[in-house]
């Protein structure tokens, strides 16, 4: 096989899983018009289209999907054992990016980094904290971190903390007016502080469970934020009932600045884990990480 056809393919793949010339061209570090040209020759050189362009997006023909599928695999294989050539230096070293959300990150990840890093000064890690779900194989993540129930069954997954509960809070302020919710419904009656969704748009519905009985509900008030830690200073100022993970809300009731509500609602569910994809193959450098991250409790 040419040489150049080598290259092509590798331009194609990123193009493919980026699903965007823009992003492609920059993960590749050439010019956009560059890697349209380098697309262009490949197709022709093929004999057949293997992207379909609009002025909006980039998607694979049903022979790009094909191809894409077919090598896709054979050329991380490839990435994954020069990478995992560090294993002949004295240290591990290289570079892991992980996506995130911020409760994570600050929870879970950060704790472990602080530890982490000063032991293996050749490792470097990059964490993206987003509130959405990231394709970590088309944005080239080593690994994404989210909650247990969220990962994709064909992912590896590592439970990297304790499983987590949620907690309804108001302040003592808000409850001396407001006599407290005993059930879900209740909260019709009540101030609740909203939490923007990132990927739909929508608010997040508060999801309960008793006795085997799932329940969600959908609450209002005037007050919406796309942030935990803006919620949590409403609720401490007065402004309403916050759903927040109980973990964020730990100190202020401890320090009888927030009350817990509807307790008996709210059961354990899965928390955090790190996801890569099955077929990877972790660098040393990676596969430290996984191990200082995994929960042992």
């Amino acid at each position: 096989m040419p040489r150049d056809t080598l290259s092509d393919l590798t331009a194609f793949l990123e193009v493919a899983r980026a699903r965007s010339f823009t992003r492609a061209a920059a993960g590749l570090g050439v010019s956009q018009s560059a890697l349209s040209q380098t697309i262009a020759v490949l197709e022709e050189r093929l004999g057949v289209r293997l992207l379909t362009r609009t002025t909006r997006s980039v998607a694979p023909t049903a022979a790009g999907e094909r191809l894409l599928a077919r090598l896709g695999p054979h050329f991380d294989g490839i990435s994954a054992e020069l990478a995992a050539l560090g294993e002949l230096r004295d240290k591990p070293a290289g570079t892991v990016r992980v996506t995130t959300s911020e409760h994570a990150a600050a929870t879970r990840l950060w704790p472990v980094l602080e530890r982490f890093l000063p032991q293996h000064p050749d490792i470097k890690v990059e964490l993206n904290i987003e509130s959405g779900l990231t394709d970590i194989v088309a944005e080239r993540f080593d690994a994404g971190v989210r909650l247990g129930e969220q990962v994709e069954k064909d992912m590896v997954a590592v439970r990297i903390g304790p499983d987590l509960r949620m907690a309804a809070v108001a302040s003592p302020a808000y409850l001396a007016g407001h006599p407290a919710p005993q059930t879900p419904h209740d909260l019709a009656r009540h101030e609740c502080i909203n939490l923007r969704l990132p990927t739909l748009g929508g608010f997040y519905p508060w999801e309960f469970e008793k006795d085997g009985r799932a329940l969600n509900v959908r609450v209002d008030g005037r007050l919406a934020f796309n942030n935990a830690r803006l919620i949590l200073q409403a609720a401490e100022a007065g402004f309403g009932i916050g759903f927040l993970p109980e973990d964020h809300v730990q100190q202020a009731m401890a320090a009888g600045r927030l009350m817990r509500l509807l307790a008996d609602w709210c059961p354990l569910f899965p928390g955090f884990h790190l996801y890569y994809p099955s077929r990877r193959q972790p660098t040393p450098a990676f596969a430290l990480l996984v191990e200082a991250l995994r929960h042992r409790g």
